[in-house]
Parts: structure tokens; C-alpha cells; sequence
């Protein structure tokens, strides 16, 4: 039997669609979506009438597709909040695609943030045993955040997976960036990071890069999760995401708050948090983001 996790792989787009809504099904219009910056999106009405998003990249970059599909299957498997139904996968010529259902731009229900706090609190709550074979804390896959690899290696401590598979594996690749006191800084950053984290109550499934960009307003009025870098973490550092470029409205964050997920001390670790994902950046963009790096570094050592 199949894991929730694991995809059919398709010879091509049309087998894809016979297998999945008939053999008659072929594809009618096809029209281009803007906004990715990784990878082709479009939006393909079938004969049938219905309309699929996909994903298209080149044949090498495969592997982005299998973990972007079994993120969007953990998220699908708690039950707690709208995310698109992974169709299939496959690989045709020299092009790798991904067939997601297709999820429309509503509006907004009045109680918008409330619910989309709510929904992801129940999201961060949802048992992650599955998730996590060998393990409280990483994925059952490596996967990806953004263009670079994510390593999701089981570990029974948060602090040390936050430091063994997020901040050391960025500061690596950054080396070169750092001088001589920067890397004495960086070195007593990771020995102390037990003095700055904490254990959570439980572990949660993160969405792993939850900024503006990567959910939208589903049919229904609601927040849907798109473009997930998941693992099994603590929900601050989801919650941390969120605020690092611009954040969400004030109402997600109050109504996130009373739902007790964010241990005392959160605004303290927010930072740090956020580290990594400023890391990342520096390493795929460069030097713009080395002042903010060295800067949130100084805020603990």
C-alpha cells in the first residue's frame, strides 16, 4: 500500500490526466499564471470542464515536485486547514511537472484572521507521529526551503534538530561571508542555543516558510497553505515566519495568542527563529542580506 507521502509517478501529462479523471480527458486551454519566481505555474481547463493548477520545471528539478507533494499530503492529513489536493506527478521530456487541484481566489469571510488562526493553532496541534519515524522532531523526508535543500533528520530534542538541520547546514554554506570574529560568534551562538530555545509542549507539523506569499483565499473565504517546506518543530517558529516580512494582520496574532502555543519568552526567540530563514536568503540571494544575519546574531552572543 501506498504512504500518504509517496506519489505515482506519470510518463507524461496526458497519462496523468487519464489516470485521474478518465481517458477521454485531455487538456482544452492553457493559460499561464504569474507570481512564482521557481517555477512555470498554470492554470489548464480540461474537456471535461474542470480546471487544474500545474507546476512545471525542468526534469532535474523532479525532486522539488515529490516534497512539495508530500508536504501538501501532511498538511491534508490533519484535517485542520484548507491546502490543494495533489493530483499527480511525472516527468515529460526534459520537464518535470505537478497537477494540484485548483483553488480560486474568493473573498474574504469577515472573520478571515480569526478562523486562519484558529485553523493553523489546529494544524500545530495535530498529532505528528507519523510524520517523524525515529523521532519527535524533522520529516520523513528531506525536502526543500525555497531553491535549497532542507534537511529533516529525526531528532528527539528541538534544540538540537534547530541547530544540527537548520542554523549549522546555512552557516556552513555562508562561510565565506563571516570573518574570523564572526565565526567565533557563530560558534558560541550554536554551543549556547540551548540557553535561548525551549522544548515545546508538543511538537507541531509546521507549514516551514509561512509568509504572505505562500497561502491565498480559497472558494470558501478562507486561508488555503500553499508552497510548504514542512517538518515537525515548534509552532513559534512557524509563527516567527509570518512576522519577518511585513506580517499578518493583528487579529491572527491575538487570536493565535490565546490559543497558548506561543511559550513565555516567544518575542525573545523570534529572532533567532528567523535566522535561519535570513541565512537562507543570504545563500541564495547574496550579500544584501549579510548586515541582517550578523545583526540578529549579535542580539544573542
Amino acid at each position: 500500500m501506498r504512504k500518504y507521502h509517496e506519489l505515482q509517478l506519470f510518463p507524461s501529462l496526458q497519462d496523468a490526466l487519464a489516470a485521474i479523471f478518465g481517458g477521454g480527458v485531455t487538456v482544452a486551454r492553457s493559460r499561464r499564471i504569474s507570481g512564482g519566481d521557481i517555477n512555470e505555474a498554470y492554470g489548464l481547463t480540461l474537456t471535461d470542464g474542470t480546471t487544474v493548477f500545474m507546476k512545471a520545471n525542468t526534469k532535474k528539478n523532479a525532486p522539488f515536485f515529490a516534497a512539495e507533494a508530500a508536504g501538501l499530503a501532511a498538511i491534508a492529513r490533519t484535517g485542520a486547514i484548507g491546502t490543494p489536493q495533489v493530483l499527480g506527478c511525472g516527468v515529460e521530456g526534459d520537464k518535470a511537472f505537478l497537477l494540484l487541484s485548483f483553488i480560486g481566489g474568493g473573498k474574504q469571510v469577515s472573520d478571515y484572521w480569526e478562523i486562519f488562526a484558529h485553523q493553523l493553532a489546529a494544524m500545530h496541534r495535530a498529532d505528528t507521529a507519523e510524520f517523524t519515524p525515529g523521532g519527535a522532531y524533522g520529516f520523513c523526508r528531506d525536502n526543500f526551503i525555497g531553491a535549497r535543500p532542507q534537511a529533516n533528520t529525526a531528532h528527539s530534542s528541538w534544540t538540537a534538530f534547530f541547530r544540527d538541520c537548520r542554523l549549522e547546514p546555512q552557516f556552513r554554506s555562508a562561510e565565506c561571508c563571516f570573518d574570523r570574529g564572526d565565526r567565533k560568534k557563530i560558534g558560541r551562538l550554536l554551543d549556547r542555543l540551548g540557553d535561548f530555545l525551549v522544548e515545546p509542549k508538543q511538537p507541531s507539523l509546521l507549514h516551514g516558510d509561512l509568509w504572505a506569499g505562500n497561502f491565498l483565499t480559497g472558494n470558501d473565504g478562507r486561508a488555503w497553505l500553499i508552497d510548504p517546506a514542512v517538518y515537525v518543530g515548534h509552532a513559534e517558529a512557524d509563527i516567527a515566519m509570518t512576522e519577518l516580512f511585513g506580517g499578518f494582520s493583528r487579529t491572527f496574532y491575538d487570536t493565535y495568542k490565546e490559543t497558548g502555543l506561543l511559550q513565555p519568552g516567544y518575542g525573545r526567540r523570534r529572532d533567532l527563529y528567523n535566522l535561519y530563514h535570513l541565512l537562507n536568503h543570504l545563500n541564495m540571494f547574496g550579500g544584501s542580506y549579510l548586515s541582517s544575519v550578523k545583526r540578529t546574531i549579535g542580539e544573542y552572543v
